[in-house]
C-alpha cells in the first residue's frame, strides 16, 4: 500500500523558518522524482521543488527560490523542504508528490503551514 505522510507543518511568524518531511513507504522510492507543493486559499495548487530520484538535480518555483531547499534521503525514504525566510503568502496546505514515467502518480494528504505577521 502506497502512503506519503507530510508532517511539519504549524505556525510560524513571518521571518521564521520550518521543515517539512514526507515519509513514503509502499514503492521504490529511489527511483521516484519527488516533489512539494502547496495549495492556498481561493487557489490552485503550485509547484514550489523538485529532487530527482538520485538528489542531484533540483528544480524550485520562483516564489520560493532562495529560501527553501528541497532534499531527500533514499535510505530513509523521506523527502524534506526546509523553509528559511517565511512570508506570509507562504501560508498554504503543503502536499507531497511522487512521480515517474510509466506509474501511477502519488500525493500524501498535505500539512497546513500557516505564517503569521
Amino acid at each position: 500500500q502506497v502512503q506519503l505522510v507530510e508532517s511539519g507543518g504549524g505556525l510560524v511568524q513571518s521571518g521564521g523558518s520550518l521543515r517539512l518531511s514526507c515519509a513514503a513507504s509502499g514503492f521504490m522510492f529511489s527511483n521516484y522524482f519527488m516533489s512539494w507543493y502547496r495549495q492556498r486559499p481561493g487557489s490552485a495548487r503550485e509547484l514550489v521543488a523538485t529532487i530527482s530520484p538520485g538528489g542531484s538535480r533540483t528544480n524550485y518555483g520562483d516564489s520560493v527560490k532562495g529560501r527553501f531547499t528541497i532534499s531527500r534521503d533514499n535510505a530513509k525514504n523521506t523527502v524534506f523542504l526546509q523553509m528559511d525566510n517565511l512570508k506570509l503568502e507562504d501560508t498554504a496546505v503543503y502536499y507531497c508528490k511522487a512521480q515517474q514515467n510509466g506509474r501511477p502518480i502519488y500525493w500524501g494528504q498535505g500539512t497546513q503551514v500557516t505564517v503569521s505577521s
